[in-house]
């Protein structure tokens, strides 16, 4: 997904276009992680979600070649995509922690690394062989990686700790009530929020600066090699620091990241550099979310939980990939991500209410 933007680029859309088609390929997150959740809490059947997701997408990248190449056409496609995809992030993380049970606090991370390791296969993989390839074939590959995670799928089962069907669900308010969870929530809105330029026009912003596929590709993995490296020993940050000067640290790096970003479009030591900071853009503070999830709502609100985790998410990057295209062409990407490194420093304003307490184990049995 690293390449889309410069696959709408090669389809001739302008960089106000990808912005809304990048924000409409996240505006499911508004209402689309609750549909889920709701159903995952209610049925107890989180991995069937899972499989009906990977092939819909399947299907997705497959009527791509079906339909007119228009904005409305490739919009629904977007929706329809990401409508899905919905369905197996936040359900997905669920799943995991479940099967972990007692360890999950030792193993998340050593699990949740091997996303990341596909990740960083498959960004320089595509990224070399798209020097070799036209670009229009994106589209096969990304169907060819959907049907593949469908196949797989199957060979995990539903975690035997998870609650099955439930006749009433637990109520969210009270715990959306608490200080510490609205703020976090908020936190979260507004660190995803200085990430839209990021996500939506990186590629399109090192292209720009004359990297090739192939350096992109890599920049885009050494931010998820980091990632990996946080989550080995994130354990250590943790067990020792307060989850405020924690998640202060992680808004500081990000916004140190984006003003590194802007600043050195053209350096290549410097986008390096600023890449590495991703373990605490994303890798900490995704850790630090998963303990907040999982320390506040109880097991049969876990599915509700994790959806509204990735409901922010995508109010972040949707609201931001917006405003960043309409504003890419008026000023230019440099100045965007300098603006975007001081939007961040706002979530230090929220960060007076989170809980002072380190790493506590969790009972989801509960």
């Amino acid at each position: 997904m690293p390449y889309w933007s410069l696959y709408l680029e090669d389809q001739k859309f302008n960089y106000e276009e990808i912005g809304l088609l990048s924000s409409i390929a996240i505006i499911t997150r508004f209402f689309a992680p609750f549909i889920w959740g709701w159903i995952a809490d209610k049925s107890g059947k989180r991995m069937r979600l899972v499989r009906i997701a990977t092939w819909m997408e399947s299907c997705v990248w497959f009527a791509i070649f079906m339909i007119p190449n228009t904005f409305q056409s490739i919009a629904l496609l977007m929706l329809i995509f990401s409508f899905f995809q919905n369905a197996i992030l936040a359900q997905f993380e669920g799943v995991t922690l479940f099967w972990l049970e007692d360890q999950r606090a030792k193993l998340y991370g050593k699990i949740r690394k091997w996303g990341s390791v596909g990740f960083i296969v498959g960004v320089t993989g595509i990224g070399a062989l798209l020097e070799i390839i036209p670009i229009v074939t994106l589209p096969v590959i990304l169907l060819c990686v959907a049907f593949l995670a469908f196949i797989w799928s199957f060979t995990i089962q539903e975690p035997d700790s998870a609650p099955r069907v439930q006749t009433k669900l637990e109520p969210l308010m009270p715990i959306l009530k608490r200080p510490a969870v609205l703020a976090f929530f908020i936190i979260e809105f507004v660190l995803l929020f200085s990430h839209a330029p990021f996500y939506s026009f990186y590629s399109n912003y090192l292209k720009e600066s004359h990297f090739s596929t192939t350096e992109i590709g890599f920049l885009w993995a050494v931010g998820v090699i980091a990632e990996i490296i946080m989550f080995a020993y994130a354990h250590l940050f943790l067990s020792r620091y307060s989850l405020k000067k924690l998640v202060s640290l992680c808004l500081i790096m990000t916004s140190i990241r984006w003003m590194i970003a802007g600043v050195f479009a053209s350096s290549f030591v410097a986008q390096f550099t600023a890449q590495s900071m991703h373990a605490f853009s994303f890798g900490l503070f995704h850790l630090i979310a998963m303990r907040m999830i999982f320390q506040n709502f109880t097991a049969g609100q876990q599915g509700r939980g994790q959806a509204l985790y990735s409901t922010m998410w995508g109010l972040g990057v949707a609201f931001g990939s917006i405003l960043a295209g309409h504003y890419w062409t008026i000023y230019n990407g440099s100045v965007i991500f300098i603006f975007a490194s001081g939007v961040v420093l706002f979530g230090l304003l929220g960060v007076k209410w989170l809980p002072n307490q380190c790493e506590q184990p969790v009972n989801l049995r509960n």
